[in-house]
């Protein structure tokens, strides 16, 4: 999950700096055409910045993962459980056909483990402490398998292509919004007044939120992708185990009667929103999909 929301944080803020920059140096005036707007010219310029928020995080992604998540990537193993994880890595990539990872480890008493990287051959695979301390090493080489399946996948150039057609209709429909509320609502009637870039960057960004809805469904789909993944790499058993651990792990507790209970998140329509934006689909699907062989 974290991977996608540093994927999902930078693509936002990268798109926003670029807009930006993009108005100051008036390549906006693109949308003009007789007070009207240029389709053609407004398509090309949301491609350009939505193409080029997604692949310049694309780029970034293993530098902010590493930063935000403060990885400690293991260059000489300084013991044998680190030896291990790294010729675990090791072996794996090579089943999978991908050049070595770097291997890290990041402190975090969740058990949690993200994969990301611009492409297959320099990517990085972290785990954080809680999962070593709350797996064994079977559920662990299990995680890691499906950490390398993404890898091989290129779930993160795939995601990036996604969210760069996405940023092209958030854009071309931003501009499309600051335009029209400038001109009927303020009545602007010469170039843009002042409501077309607050309206255009506040839309911006709305509009982003919502399509990171699109992003996490194809985030979803791929966790069952690289499920599968983990089991060739390992065996079903062992990745059903693993999820099982985690499920574990983030068991709910129930909370008190009274009061306390309303404070709760747990109403139908909080819950069904609440699945639009998951990057993962629930580990009891997981579990079901694998026992099922349907991955």
């Amino acid at each position: 999950m974290m991977r996608i929301f540093l994927f999902l944080a930078t693509n936002v803020a990268v798109l926003v700096v670029i807009s930006v920059v993009f108005r100051l140096l008036g390549i906006d005036s693109l949308l003009l055409e007789s007070g009207g707007i240029d389709m053609g010219a407004l398509l090309v310029m949301a491609a350009v910045i939505g193409f080029s928020g997604s692949l310049i995080s694309l780029f970034l992604s293993k530098m902010m993962a590493k930063r935000a998540m403060g990885v400690q990537v293991i260059e000489q193993p300084a013991t044998p459980f680190e030896r291990w994880l790294v010729d675990t890595v090791a072996r794996q990539s090579q089943e999978a056909g991908i050049s070595m990872p770097e291997v890290g480890i990041f402190d975090s008493p969740e058990p949690n483990a993200f994969a990301t990287g611009w492409n297959r051959n320099d990517a990085l695979v972290a785990v954080s402490t809680g999962l070593l301390q709350n797996m064994t090493k079977d559920e662990v080489e299990a995680v890691v398998g499906h950490e390398i399946s993404h890898v091989a996948n290129g779930d993160m150039v795939t995601l990036a292509l996604i969210q760069g057609v996405v940023n092209t209709f958030v854009v071309f429909l931003a501009r499309i919004i600051g335009h029209t509320i400038d001109r009927v609502v303020f009545k602007t009637e010469e170039g843009y007044g002042v409501a077309y870039f607050v309206v255009s960057i506040i839309a911006e960004i709305m509009l982003s939120i919502l399509a990171s809805m699109i992003v996490m469904w194809f985030s979803r789909f791929r966790e069952f992708r690289a499920d599968a993944g983990g089991a060739r790499l390992t065996s079903r058993a062992q990745m059903a185990n693993a999820l099982r651990a985690l499920q574990r792990v983030h068991q709910p507790h129930d909370l008190p009667a009274g009061e306390f209970a309303a404070f709760g998140i747990s109403g139908k329509i909080g819950d069904g929103l609440k699945a639009l934006f998951a990057s993962h689909p629930p580990l009891e699907k997981r579990i079901a999909a694998l026992e099922q062989a349907r991955v």
